[in-house]
């Protein structure tokens, strides 16, 4: 999962990015707003955190020309701005959900898994697909019941595949939900992580489409 986060505060913004990448998060971070609607503009996120109090462009602005732009990438303020009033008007604006400062990370993962799940449509936490049962939240993926070893990109790229069962993956855009900015991606590093998959999974769990990407099909 690849998030954008739009915080200010540079001891903060790093803190939070090292938790999630531990979390086994992709995260590129940018520090203000007019960075933020570049980023969405042209980046490809399956969630943005957003902080309300920010240089150039207020985080709350940044939210309604997101959706002016017809923008719907699920949005989670995270911001001081604790009164009623503000948390209406941040939701009233199109965010899918608030946290105040100070948090928990903790929890913070746990929201950002939530949003994931309503984004795809999932309303469970556990994601089965024939014999393998993967738990985004304790980051476990089992076979046949029993547990599987995956590196973090392989459990990210698993989740990527499962969340899009039947729809074909490019290269780039698994690359891009893989890493982010600064990370050295070698041109065959998608092709390794599947390779990997398909050795702990099973060899027909991942179809390659020629020219277009991977894809896992539906279950019949």
């Amino acid at each position: 999962m690849k998030i954008l986060l739009v915080e200010d505060d540079a001891l903060l913004g790093n803190g939070v990015q090292a938790g999630l990448v531990q979390e086994g998060f992709s995260v590129d971070w940018v520090q203000d707003g007019k960075q933020a609607l570049s980023a969405a503009a042209i980046g490809h996120y399956d969630l943005m955190i957003l902080d309300l109090g920010l240089p150039e462009i207020d985080g709350l602005e940044v939210l309604r020309i997101l959706r002016c732009r017809q923008d719907g990438i699920p949005v989670l303020v995270l911001t001081a701005r604790d009164t009623l009033s503000d948390r209406v008007t941040g939701l009233d604006s199109g965010a899918d959900d608030y946290m105040i400062k100070p948090f928990d990370l903790e929890e913070l993962c746990a929201r950002v898994r939530a949003l994931a799940r309503r984004q795809t449509g999932r309303s469970t936490p556990i994601i089965e697909h024939g014999k393998i049962r993967l738990d985004p939240a304790g980051h476990t993926v089992t076979l046949d019941c029993v547990a599987v070893d995956l590196s973090h990109k392989e459990f990210s790229l698993l989740l990527k595949l499962l969340e899009n069962i039947g729809r074909i993956m490019s290269r780039n855009t698994l690359e891009e939900a893989l890493y982010s900015w600064g990370e050295e991606v070698e041109s065959n590093v998608i092709e390794v992580h599947i390779h990997h998959l398909r050795k702990k999974l099973g060899s027909s769990l991942i179809r390659t489409v020629r020219g277009a990407g991977y894809t896992i099909d539906r279950l019949t």
